[in-house]
């Protein structure tokens, strides 16, 4: 899935990438069952992540309203453990946290060495919802822009394998699922109002979702632009770049404790042979 990844200093174009782009996958139920593989692969690399405790993996979810980032924690962190995962959803600012400075709830909820952390919502928000509701001076997030990039660069630097994915949904993908919202009552929860008001300035997140993703994809913290018209797809797209990433730290379980002399010894006193 590297033809989703978003080079550095590149600009993002996002009416020139088709949020109904399977790739090679025509096949549907071939997807699911090499997603099937991937999500075993994946709960085996994370065991051996949280036993080296060597690397920390955080996951960024962004996308508009209706993208999937509940459906994509759902069906792709499915069989890791959860006692080495966190899902951390951004909603607004708490009290607490806009009294310190932007960036202090995600960096409080960066994970440890040994977990992977979803954001659901992230940082991002601080860029994206001010450029559009023009609720912050222009100045001040260009400068957001440099603070997430440095921000990153230390948790890079410190050991933290990031990857972001923007689920990448057409607006009438969104009207579809938005219908069939308002049509299940085990989906109507979901519906809000406000889902509405923020669609009609859906040109506005476009432009500014296109902004971060060109400031903000670098080499040490890569923008992926996942198509997530096809849910199937785009749950693949995901656990794909998530198991080549985690391959690509060749993590190993850490060597045993004992000698194997006090390892025959301990066997042979349990009954063992």
């Amino acid at each position: 899935m590297a033809h989703h990844r978003v080079p550095p200093r590149t600009r993002v174009r996002l009416d020139r990438i088709d949020p109904a782009d399977t790739g090679k996958h025509a096949d549907e139920g071939a997807a699911r069952a090499k997603l099937g593989r991937d999500i075993a692969r994946l709960a085996k690399l994370q065991d051996v992540l949280y036993a080296e405790r060597r690397h920390a993996v955080l996951v960024v979810l962004q996308g508009m309203d209706t993208s999937g980032k509940d459906g994509t924690v759902k069906h792709v962190m499915n069989g890791v453990n959860p006692s080495g995962c966190e899902v951390v959803p951004f909603k607004v600012p708490t009290e607490e946290e806009a009294a310190h400075d932007f960036l202090w709830r995600a960096h409080r909820a960066a994970p440890r060495r040994g977990h992977i952390t979803i954001f659901n919502r992230s940082h991002y928000e601080d860029v994206l919802v001010p450029r559009v509701h023009r609720t912050v001076p222009r100045a001040v997030v260009r400068q957001r822009y440099d603070q997430i990039n440095g921000f990153e660069r230390i948790l890079a630097e410190n050991g933290t394998l990031i990857l972001k994915f923007f689920l990448h949904i057409s607006k009438g993908e969104q009207r579809r699922r938005l219908l069939e919202r308002l049509a299940d009552p085990g989906k109507y929860w979901k519906f809000s109002a406000g889902d509405l008001k923020e669609r009609a300035l859906w040109d506005r997140y476009v432009t500014a979702y296109e902004k971060l993703l060109t400031r903000c994809s670098t080499r040490p913290a890569p923008w992926y632009v996942i198509p997530a018209d096809h849910r199937w797809y785009r749950n693949l797209a995901v656990a794909s770049a998530l198991v080549a990433a985690l391959e690509g730290l060749d993590s190993h379980y850490p060597p045993p404790a004992l000698s194997p002399a006090q390892t025959r010894r301990l066997r042979a006193a349990l009954g063992g042979r």
